[in-house]
């Protein structure tokens, strides 16, 4: 998987010029690029039931052909709906398995579905983040619903067909911590991402607003100290209504998260509850403008990615035009927030053109940003990097404990400079050799940095230099860096022939007649160019490679 990517990434310079994107944006090196993966219903995953070997086949090979898409994409956190309505997607002490994997409720479909989708995001080098659904348990009589209502009736409270966890209950706050810490302790998630983490719109609120909000809090600092007892590194997020209150200039117009349903989400960014947020910002113009800027205001050095509501593109939505995503997007980059998509569904099947758009915008990997508020420590570097016959092989001091990934850069400059985003390749990577696309005579070199599992990353392992290759040492022409020497034109070629410089890459990035004993190249910066001639009939032949190195 990894050495396809890497086929996509060399083939995507052809698109790029002097490390800017077509779209006239930089790529950035940090950027959180998220995806919120559906499984309620099986709207975006999965569309068949598992209940034989084949059907699990199935239903893994479709996950896996939505991640080669997303991964594709540029992802690199997919955010997985693991809790459902008080039902889960693996094994569950506390709770029953889900009914959208076997097709009913309460049956295992054979396989652990929540270990599976996290190898297969670790493979593609993409955090998963467990998606909790909490305080919605379903329809009354429902599975979950039942179950925990039963066991727990205290803490349940039915509104109108639903059932709901009561968050004034401070057993509410314990359990949904079990829930939690099960995953954490079980499972290799990259986050515990809490959905609904509110009071419902429904709810008739008997106590103040400030004491509903300090239950909601309860409940996130019960969530919060049990999974960090656990693994520091697992990062906790949400997803609060896309609006946090009024602003001095603009309304919410009542549907905020402050007010409305006691999120106090900022107070959990200042408190260091959250280390990540994904405001559901399904909104457009001033409803999306000033309100996102307002949580990149309120960060407090933490990571924001606002949610796009790509799914108001269908007709059978809002029938949005592409462009008021697109804006949104680039507003998101031009202020270093994330964006996150929802759904998974609407971006795969490309409605109106977004996959294709995002394929372009986010054509280079990105790193997810370091969480540098939990640790200051910084890995050891790798050492003994080289490439032979196409494996990209490393040692490093760190393997042994299990938590160190890997991230790999390339250029066709040495040394590789690793701060430029354009240049990384692979991020995370787990092993401590990968298997390179096939470059034919292109001259690259790599480098190769440590990461922990809070992102935070090593000083760089360059690839040694290599020596000229001897084909290409035959037949170097002279350049003292501004003037190229060209070679005699034989008798025999016509006057319109034309010489071509092409750059490491294969670009054409000069064309000049063939007259004369030299050419200026000083526009063109340092690194190895090949020259070829091309005739009026199209017939073409190679003349040498030059250096200019100033």
């Amino acid at each position: 998987m990894i050495r396809v990517f890497l086929l996509l990434y060399i083939l995507s310079f052809t698109l790029m010029a002097k490390g800017q994107l077509l779209l006239g944006m930089e790529s950035p090196k940090y950027e959180s690029r998220a995806v919120w993966l559906t499984t309620i219903g099986g709207i975006d995953w999965p569309h068949s039931y598992a209940q034989s070997s084949r059907t699990i086949q199935k239903q893994q090979e479709e996950l896996r052909t939505i991640l080669d898409q997303l991964q594709q994409a540029g992802v690199n956190q997919v955010l997985l709906q693991t809790r459902i309505r008080a039902t889960t997607l693996y094994p569950s002490s506390l709770e029953p398995w889900d009914g959208c994997l076997s097709g009913i409720p309460g049956k295992s479909p054979g396989y652990d579905a929540l270990a599976f989708a996290i190898d297969e995001c670790h493979r593609r080098g993409m955090e998963l983040h467990a998606w909790i659904v909490t305080i919605p348990i379903g329809k009354w009589e429902s599975a979950g619903c039942r179950q925990l209502r039963k066991r727990y009736p205290a803490i349940v409270k039915r509104i109108g067909p639903d059932g709901f966890m009561n968050p004034e209950k401070a057993q509410t706050a314990h359990y949904l911590a079990d829930l939690c810490e099960e995953i954490t302790r079980k499972y290799d998630v990259d986050g515990i991402h809490l959905d609904y983490i509110r009071y419902p719109e429904t709810w008739k609120l008997k106590v103040s607003a400030h004491q509903g909000r300090q239950y909601i809090t309860h409940i996130v600092e019960t969530i919060y100290q049990r999974v960090k007892a656990i693994k520091p590194y697992v990062k906790l997020s949400c997803a609060p209504i896309g609006k946090h209150d009024d602003l001095a200039r603009y309304s919410s117009f009542g549907w905020n998260a402050f007010s409305r349903v006691c999120q106090d989400v900022q107070g959990w960014l200042r408190q260091g509850l959250m280390d990540q947020i994904f405001p559901m910002m399904y909104f457009r113009g001033q409803q999306f403008y000033p309100f996102a800027i307002d949580w990149h205001e309120q960060s407090c050095g933490r990571i924001i990615t606002p949610g796009l509501g790509i799914y108001m593109l269908d007709p059978r939505e809002k029938d949005w035009s592409l462009d008021v995503v697109t804006r949104e997007m680039s507003l998101l980059r031009q202020y270093g927030m994330g964006h996150a998509y929802f759904r998974s569904r609407f971006l795969t099947n490309n409605v109106k053109g977004i996959y294709d758009y995002v394929c372009h915008f986010d054509r280079t990997p990105a790193l997810v940003p370091p969480m540098t508020w939990a640790t200051s420590h910084r890995p050891a570097a790798p050492t003994a990097l080289e490439n032979k016959q196409g494996i990209l092989s490393w040692q490093h001091e760190g393997r042994a404990h299990g938590d160190t990934l890997y991230n790999i850069y390339a250029s066709d400059k040495y040394p590789v400079d690793t701060e430029r985003g354009e240049h990384l390749i692979a991020a995370k990577v787990r092993n401590t050799t990968i298997t390179l696309p096939a470059q034919g005579r292109q001259p690259w070199f790599y480098a190769v940095t440590a990461t922990n599992r809070y992102g935070i990353e090593s000083a760089a392992c360059q690839q040694a230099p290599p020596p000229p290759h001897p084909a290409a040492s035959a037949d170097m022409l002279a350049c003292e860096g501004r003037w190229l020497t060209l070679p005699s034109r034989p008798s025999d070629v016509k006057e319109n022939t034309l010489l071509v410089v092409e750059d490491a890459y294969g670009r054409q990035v000069k064309v000049i007649p063939w007259k004369g004993e030299r050419t200026d190249v000083s526009m063109l910066e340092n690194g190895i160019y090949r020259l070829r001639s091309i005739s009026a009939t199209g017939r073409s032949h190679h003349w040498g490679f030059f250096r200019i190195s100033r």
